[in-house]
């Protein structure tokens, strides 16, 4: 038995080796992980909630069970109830006067009152929206004050009237007339007539009622109760549901009203959902870390976030949910910041943890939005700049409508429709602008995305390398030595990484950042100093020069923070001389004191961490080496040479955190000796006139 279990054990053992990360994983702190293990719990939490609150059996579900009637019953059809609710409700709404709307008409009445006080005032005719007849100017020129008061008396109390009935806003301007002139009937015709247009012009278009929706509700509720309401005769043993069919809304009334649903918690269901939805949580950080050693908490912390909204709109939107909006966005954000591997993580989990059950519609529409979102994830990691981002942008929503259109022409998935979907020329339409409009907003936030996460996608990798960034223009004028040797080691540094298929585009740029701590004292460096002499030479102090050298090491951290480089890009600065060595000043020091530690001479690391930062290590020790090399040197010469130099840093134990095979480590000192061959190439001597012409 023993003997049968040692080959299991080993498979096993080997499976885990492949599984664990190639390269040591950055440790978080205390309460980065707390705060993921509480995001992750939330996820859990929203992912088993139906099962928690919700009902056993829901209408549209597929029956677990075969159910006939135990008994004769007559149960009331809440479906048809609600139908009849809905058409009655825009023919019973009651509306009753609003004291407030009433009180500005009134104002409204004022205000035309005030005008025609101040008609009567003035003794020169002028235009006027009166349109006063010849009548009415000579009966309003001599109207004595007391009468004219007694007159705007009767208006007002002939407006209050008619407010107190209440107007409407679309009642036309004759019935207003018609109206007011009723309520004006014992005043004299030029009194009449203009108060009936002072009372229709103020009323005109405006209306004092106000729906009152629990009047409405009754209202409805009594004449439901006239008509009598819709019900559902059982007999005994009648077919209720069918195990595997769809519950009709019929038959969840006739399961309610025998008791056969139940609306308590199902703590056992909703432990195993909630266990499962951990689980799922655990996996996709594991996977995230597996392809991602130097995953940050924040960025742990960006997933699960959008873990947790896209699983609140599955719960808030039910079957309405559009599943390409959901999963297409952020699958597309993670796969560029962190990678194809981590995108498809993340959608494997937002696919599988779904509250609703996927039946009917939905199910096509899932599998069509999983396609569309995985497609994006590995392109995503391809995309170079901002406009084949855009690009993409606006073909995947196109592809994912052709591809739920051919579903349904082919399939004619119409049939299958037991819970509503999109499947409308119009509604696939629109939810192409959706998720169009999303994935537009998700490229105008991605740069203030990027930096608040901290993510490094190839487009902001691209922008970086650019050589007209302010800090590697400062590296190009104070220190144009340390500039070239960057420039130089940049070309190493990418055929290695294009050797073993590393990240070639990381590579370049932290290359070019990698010695930026330089600037703090560019004369102290070899590469920067002319014909004069060495300040190292005059400082005569191997401690000092040594921490001369460790300090820029120091300062490239601080201008890396100052400059807000990604952390992916500022761990090249420490990584590149990682533990090794200062020989030339220790040396010196031993020979004044052969006691002398070697740790006060080793930089302060950490060693490399990634294959990326490796392969920068090498490379930053066989430049100069190469270049040095005499015209005569063969390849099978600078081979040995490079590999005695890759060996050095292996034996120091520099590599062991970083990765890197044994196997890529030959294909990359191959690929340094391409490099060097390529810079030794011959060039034709041109013959030079003794003599210089200069044509006219």
């Amino acid at each position: 038995m023993r003997l049968g279990l040692r080959p299991i054990r080993g498979l096993w053992r080997q499976l885990l080796r492949l599984e664990r990360p190639r390269q040591a994983l950055v440790a978080w702190r205390p309460g980065g992980g707390l705060l993921v293990l509480l995001l992750c719990l939330l996820v859990a939490l929203l992912s088993s909630w139906p099962w928690l609150v919700e009902p056993s059996l829901r209408p549209g579900m597929a029956a677990p069970f075969t159910v006939r009637a135990p008994a004769e019953a007559t149960v009331i059809d809440s479906t048809d109830l609600e139908q009849r609710r809905s058409q009655m409700l825009p023919r019973s709404q009651i509306q009753v006067v609003d004291p407030l709307a009433s009180e500005a008409l009134m104002q409204r009445l004022e205000q035309r009152l005030l005008n025609v006080r101040e008609k009567v005032a003035d003794d020169q005719p002028r235009p006027d929206s009166l349109n006063l007849t010849e009548e009415e100017r000579r009966w309003l020129t001599g109207l004595t004050p007391p009468r004219l008061v007694a007159w705007k008396v009767s208006l007002r109390q002939a407006q209050l009237r008619m407010l107190s009935q209440g107007v409407v806003a679309s009642l036309s301007e004759g019935q207003l007339l018609q109206a007011a002139e009723l309520q004006l009937n014992d005043l004299p015709p030029p009194a009449r007539s203009l108060g009936s247009r002072l009372l229709a012009s103020s009323l005109q278009g405006r209306t004092n009622l106000r729906g009152d929706s629990f009047l409405s509700q009754r209202r409805i509720e009594d004449l439901l109760t006239r008509q009598g309401l819709p019900t559902i005769r059982v007999r005994k043993n009648d077919l209720i549901t069918r195990q595997g069919e769809p519950i009709s809304p019929q038959a969840f009334d006739v399961l309610e009203h025998f008791d056969l649903v139940n609306h308590r918690p199902r703590p056992l269901a909703w432990l195993a959902r909630f266990s499962e939805a951990l689980a799922a949580c655990g996996v996709m950080l594991l996977v995230m870390r597996r392809w991602r050693a130097s995953l940050e908490p924040r960025q742990a912390l960006l997933a699960l976030a959008m873990l947790v909204l896209v699983q609140g709109c599955k719960l808030w939107l039910g079957n309405q949910v559009s599943p390409l909006a959901l999963l297409v966005p952020p699958t597309l954000l993670l796969s560029q910041g962190l990678g194809t591997a981590a995108g498809l993580a993340w959608l494997a989990v937002a696919a599988m943890l779904w509250p609703e059950p996927v039946q009917g519609l939905l199910a096509p529409q899932l599998g069509v939005a999983a396609l569309v979102a995985a497609i994006a994830a590995v392109l995503a990691g391809r995309q170079r700049n901002r406009a084949q981002l855009l690009q993409l942008a606006l073909l995947l929503p196109v592809g994912a409508v052709l591809l739920q259109w051919l579903l349904i022409q082919t399939f004619n998935l119409r049939a299958l429709e037991t819970t509503p979907g999109p499947f409308s020329g119009s509604d696939l339409l629109q939810e192409a602008l959706l998720v169009t409009g999303l994935l537009m907003a998700g490229l105008l936030l991605a740069p203030l995305v990027e930096g608040f996460f901290g993510l490094l996608t190839r487009a902001r990798l691209m922008e970086l390398a650019d050589l007209e960034r302010p800090l590697l223009r400062r590296l190009s004028m104070e220190a144009p030595g340390t500039f070239e040797h960057t420039l130089m080691i940049c070309g190493l540094a990418e055929e290695g990484a294009r050797a073993i298929q590393a990240d070639v585009d990381l590579i370049r740029t932290g290359a070019l950042y990698h010695d930026v701590g330089k600037l703090h004292g560019p004369q102290w460096f070899i590469e920067n100093q002319e014909q004069g002499a060495n300040p190292h030479d005059e400082l005569d102090d191997p401690f000092a020069s040594a921490a001369i050298l460790q300090a820029h090491v120091d300062e490239g951290l601080k201008l890396a923070r100052r400059y807000r480089l990604p952390r992916p890009l500022a761990d090249f600065i420490p990584e590149h001389q990682g533990r090794l060595k200062m020989g030339y000043f220790l040396h010196q020091a031993r020979e004044r004191d052969p006691a002398v530690s070697e740790e006060q001479f080793r930089y302060r690391g950490p060693a490399p961490r990634s294959r990326e930062t490796a392969i920068l290590m090498l490379a930053d020790g066989c430049e100069a080496a190469l270049r040095s090399l005499p015209p005569g040197t063969t390849e099978a010469e600078a081979q040995a040479m490079v590999r005695r130099l890759v060996e050095a840093r292996q034996n120091d134990g520099q590599l062991d955190g970083s990765g890197i095979s044994r196997a890529e480590l030959e294909l990359v000192i191959r690929a340094f000796v391409r490099v060097w061959r390529r810079m030794r190439h011959r060039r034709i001597p041109y013959p030079i006139s003794p003599r210089k012409a200069f044509s006219a």
